[in-house]
């Protein structure tokens, strides 16, 4: 964390790379990949399972930088990690607030950057896709900037779609950890579809479409 600052960005991506392998492997997690990110100036939209989402994707796409809840940043250890990474944080509770951060977005993809969001706005139980927001996908549209769907799918020795990483309601960090560690043969699948343009699309649509490229990829 100290000497992160200082390193440039190809060491930087690096040691995400690292982190976020290492993280997966600690916690008992074995990460599989089908297919590749596009790179560049992309934006990433995935379904929401589990706080180890972001770990996933940054073991395979380290320059990726993701939108987050707010209270995401005050998490122990995870949090300094994931703001290490360049993730935008969003507070969910304030309307105008999401209009700042798809500012932010549009911006960095201008800048040749890839970033990553979770347009179902909340983890779901891993059996499907909910309903994507469109908002942060203007984003995208303003700058014309590719979008990549990708399909994360958690399993375990025991299920096809594993409860051990289940993050929903009231379920607390600390019991979803327990629940991870215990969890035996787990295992997260991202399968990296292919980018699709944005230029003139409407945003609905997008979202409408993108979510089920990514129910039929999770099948």
């Amino acid at each position: 964390m100290l000497r992160f600052p200082a390193m440039d960005e190809a060491a930087r991506h690096a040691r995400i790379r690292w982190w976020s392998a290492r993280l997966l492997q600690l916690m008992g997690v074995e990460a599989r990949h089908d297919g590749r990110p596009r790179g560049g100036a992309t934006l990433v939209v995935a379904n929401h399972v589990s706080w180890l989402d972001i770990l996933a994707l940054h073991a395979h796409c380290p320059q990726a930088r993701f939108v987050s809840k707010a209270d995401v940043r005050r998490w122990p250890v995870l949090g300094r990690l994931v703001a290490s990474a360049g993730t935008l944080f969003i507070e969910r509770e304030r309307k105008r607030d999401a209009l700042r951060v798809v500012h932010e977005l549009a911006a960095a993809l201008q800048a040749g950057q890839t970033v990553a969001v979770f347009p179902e706005g909340t983890t779901s139980d891993g059996h499907g896709v909910l309903p994507f927001h469109a908002n942060l996908l203007q984003a995208a549209i303003a700058v014309e900037a590719p979008v990549q769907p990708v399909a994360l799918r958690y399993r375990d020795a025991a299920h096809a779609v594993s409860p051990a990483v289940n993050y929903v309601g009231d379920v607390s960090l600390l019991r979803s950890l327990w629940w991870v560690a215990c969890a035996e043969g787990l295992q997260v699948s991202a399968r990296w579809l292919d980018a699709e343009g944005t230029r003139h699309a409407d945003r609905r649509r997008l979202a409408e479409r993108l979510a089920q490229r990514i129910g039929e990829g999770l099948g």
